[in-house]
């Protein structure tokens, strides 16, 4: 257990007179829902920890969602084996690719795949903290709001936060890192992280197979919307709609679906992951989701969610695409980065012969490298 964590329990437990029977939780007195701020910390089941952990801790903690409105996220931070330099373990902030919109989806419940598992043990070879959150309404109170950039951006700095709160071992300096889903959130927390955490000693950005431009595609949303040589593409878009309908509910998005999309936003807010809707409902199209065109109020909707900055980024940063990927195009990753450049931003873009999955390990040389450079 973290020293500061296992002091607090300890204080709480003389306080009140019990030391023999010491809560497993940290609490935050009700109503403190500032960013960052821990309201349960507790060791992380041991059946979860990475080859490689010395320290892990669950943490809940209040980040901010859509519509700048306070919302819970957990996480865990893990620590690496060994001593921590003078000035504390530099930290990564990992953002999850696509896991589900329900919360027992989250990867803080499941525990890592293998896949994110193997990406993280590697930041922890390296001798880096990671701290990974699941994001606002994954595991905790409200819709998880899926693409939504603002508040996965938010998840990622506060994460940060909430590790430095309850472990004293770990740097203010960190770097942003996300695959698929979190790449995009990556890219957004890239773009707040100087003025929203100002306090953290943020170092820069990578981010793989980053989704951007969908927004693009939303105007075709509708029963003719057309085939694509995608894959996920329906579970995709069905899960951007299920948080559009959570959080934004002057849309009615209900009423663009079909009893089919109604029934696909209904098992993904609370009962299937990621996997299982594309098990149950592969052979949907996008078309299918909807009874009638989209319009403007799902159109802006839609770009208010999902629009990816291509200005404004003052620190590096990192993208890789795969030149197989079938879930994140090359073409949409290829405007994003035109437009950052036309923008003025110094992104170093790199495409690897991999598919979506395996663009981080394609590229993990490449980007042990960076990240190495960005803490020095």
């Amino acid at each position: 257990m973290p020293t500061r964590l296992r002091t607090a329990l300890i204080t709480a437990a003389l306080t009140a007179g019990m030391l023999g029977a010491a809560p497993t939780a940290a609490a935050t007195p009700a109503g403190d829902t500032a960013p960052g701020t821990v309201t349960d910390a507790r060791p992380l089941a041991a059946d979860k920890w990475l080859t490689g952990t010395a320290d892990a801790s669950l943490l809940t903690y209040w980040s901010v969602g859509p519509h700048d409105r306070p919302m819970q996220s957990t996480g865990v931070v893990y620590l690496p084996e060994g001593t921590a330099p003078a000035d504390g373990w530099p930290v990564i902030s990992y953002a999850h690719g696509t896991t589900g919109i329900a919360d027992h989806c989250a990867p803080s419940v499941t525990g890592a795949s293998d896949r994110f598992a193997r990406n993280l043990e590697h930041w922890l070879s390296q001798g880096y903290a990671v701290a990974t959150t699941d994001y606002v309404g994954l595991g905790t109170p409200g819709v998880h709001p899926y693409l939504d950039g603002r508040s996965a951006a938010h998840s990622v700095i506060d994460m940060v936060r909430a590790a430095r709160a309850v472990e004293p071992s770990l740097s203010d300096s960190w770097v942003a890192m996300g695959q698929s889903q979190g790449g995009q959130a990556t890219i957004f927390a890239a773009h707040h992280a100087t003025r929203y955490a100002p306090e953290l000693d943020y170092r820069g950005a990578v981010a793989t197979a980053a989704p951007s431009n969908i927004e693009n595609l939303v105007f075709l949303g509708g029963p003719e919307f057309p085939d694509l040589p995608l894959s996920g593409t329906t579970a995709y878009i069905a899960s951007i709609l299920t948080g559009v309908r959570a959080h934004y509910p002057d849309v009615d998005v209900d009423s663009y679906l079909s009893p089919l999309g109604r029934s696909i936003l209904d098992d993904l807010e609370h009962n299937l992951c990621y996997g299982d809707v594309n098990a149950q409902y592969g052979d949907a199209t996008i078309g299918q989701l909807f009874s009638r065109p989209v319009d403007g109020a799902l159109v802006d909707a839609a770009r208010a969610v999902l629009t990816v900055p291509t200005a404004g980024f003052d620190r590096p940063l990192f993208v890789a695409q795969g030149l197989e990927d079938i879930d994140v195009p090359l073409p949409l990753t290829l405007k994003l980065i035109a437009d950052m450049r036309a923008n003025g931003v110094d992104v170093d873009f790199r495409t690897y012969r991999a598919a979506h999955t395996g663009t981080p390990f394609a590229a993990e040389e490449d980007i042990t490298a960076f990240v190495a450079d960005l803490f020095r």
